[in-house]
């Protein structure tokens, strides 16, 4: 599977009840958020020189994940861009509140919490127990819904 339409289309196989849909449209990005939020917290081995927002797991993963997604499409991950620095924008406000861990660690349990409930309504397992990728997939596939639904094309080969 090389191809985002094929990687969305297969993801949305096992997303087609209409529950499980609006579960993963709220869900996926709470995970996604509360993710970023617990990797802020790991300091990486870098230079105090460097500015904070680059010093954490969470500057590195979005990086390496922007990559992925410019090579299966550069209009879906001009989006997770924005989306993921709107993120870690948020994340770096809670994180001087001193409670980024407690929001992350109870968004993070709840969002999962309802993934799993809306796959028991859709009495299929979640595709990332086939192939991990689809962890990298799902807010691609959130985005990808809201870009279809504002009439934006998700790649050139859509269009």
């Amino acid at each position: 599977m090389t191809g985002l339409a094929q990687w969305l289309e297969t993801y949305g196989i096992c997303h087609q009840h209409p529950a499980n849909r609006i579960i993963h449209h709220i869900c996926v990005p709470l995970i996604q958020f509360s993710l970023l939020g617990l990797l802020w917290l790991v300091r990486l081995p870098v230079p105090d020189a460097w500015p904070y927002a680059l010093t954490n797991m969470a500057s590195l993963i979005v990086m390496l994940a922007m990559l992925y997604y410019f090579i299966l499409s550069w209009r879906i991950a001009t989006g997770m861009l924005l989306m993921s620095l709107l993120m870690l924008l948020a994340i770096q406000q809670i994180h001087s509140t001193g409670y980024l861990f407690d929001v992350s660690l109870v968004v993070f349990i709840v969002a999962w919490t309802g993934q799993f409930w809306g796959h028991h309504i859709e009495g299929r397992k979640p595709s990332f127990f086939d192939d991990v990728r689809f962890l990298l997939i799902g807010p691609l596939w959130v985005l990808a819904h809201l870009y279809r639904r504002l009439g934006i094309a998700v790649d050139s080969a859509s269009q």
